[in-house]
């Protein structure tokens, strides 16, 4: 094909033709695309006809692609990708009367204690933006940022796409919540004897706080495990359990009072929290933006939490 033949091409057809790829079913493609299910299989039908071949066959609620869909899928997500790319750079941004809409991936932990102060300032500077926060972690974001379901996101991540980049934006220091009113320093047997909830999305009990211990010879009793962290203003009161969350959603939950931060009483790495984001939109003007404003309002700046107690402790 030479450029030419482009003109009797609908480029409309491809972005079906992904979609279907990633969602394997015509109701959920024509709902990503807002289109009815009718016309998502009269696109299928054309594509069908214009590539000679089946494409995708039904097997039970999925459509499982061809091995020649499988071949066009990779050559077509880059061709895209660079479209969408050079479209964007002719495009302006202006945040004070911008009504985009930017859908971004945020783990819990950024969505409770740190998305409020960046709310706020990207409500001063554009009023007419709107965010689509979906939950992510470092399992989710990968697939989130390459299906373009996420243009950016912001957790603790381990793997990117290919097509990823990366920010630091600050380390995770894990900090130790309790309703205990001693005045007393939590000491590390208290630590391992104590009951703990763990936060995980996935419902995991065991985290990298509990091969720390088990080097050590020692081990924690995890007695509850929740998918989020509000709920642990009212799960820890008046009961004797901790929870080891970083230092930034200790620090909002222990200004609501009832509740007390501690250091924790072993050694544990820091983990960092990153900003990620497809290659593509390395030069969108109003991506660049948000990447911007993110940086600047969620990277550190203040002491964490660690630091004040060690001061204290030394003081």
């Amino acid at each position: 094909m030479n450029r030419n033949d482009l003109r009797r091409t609908d480029l409309n057809l491809l972005i079906v033709l992904e979609t279907l790829m990633h969602e394997r079913n015509l109701t959920r493609t024509g709902e990503k695309l807002f289109l009815c299910q009718s016309a998502v299989s009269a696109a299928l039908n054309r594509l069908r006809q214009y590539f000679d071949d089946p494409l995708f066959i039904r097997m039970g609620r999925t459509m499982e692609p061809t091995s020649r869909a499988l071949e066009i899928h990779l050559t077509l997500t880059p061709a895209l990708d660079t479209i969408a790319a050079a479209l964007s750079r002719t495009s302006e941004f202006d945040p004070a009367t911008s009504g985009a809409v930017f859908r971004i991936g945020l783990s819990d932990d950024v969505e409770y204690a740190l998305l409020p102060d960046l709310l706020r300032q990207l409500r001063i500077e554009a009023p007419n933006i709107s965010l689509v926060v979906r939950r992510t972690d470092h399992l989710l974001m990968p697939s989130l940022l390459s299906t373009g379901e996420i243009s950016l996101g912001v957790c603790h991540i381990r793997e990117l796409p290919a097509n990823a980049k990366r920010k630091y934006l600050r380390s995770i220091r894990p900090t130790v919540l309790s309703a205990n009113s001693s005045a007393r320093p939590l000491d590390f047997n208290e630590y391992c004897n104590r009951p703990h909830v763990s936060v995980s999305l996935n419902g995991d009990m065991t985290d990298y706080i509990d091969r720390a211990l088990d080097s050590l010879g020692r081990q924690r009793k995890v007695v509850l495990a929740v998918p989020q962290y509000s709920a642990l203003t009212t799960l820890l009161a008046d009961t004797d359990m901790l929870a080891v969350v970083p230092e930034y959603v200790a620090d909002a939950m222990t200004r609501q009072g009832n509740l007390r931060a501690d250091p924790v009483p072993m050694a544990l790495s820091a983990l960092d929290l990153s900003m990620s984001w497809n290659a593509t939109l390395d030069n969108h003007p109003g991506e660049r933006w948000l990447r911007s404003r993110i940086s600047c309002h969620l990277s550190e700046r203040d002491m964490p939490l660690s630091e004040i107690h060690t001061k204290q402790a030394a003081a």
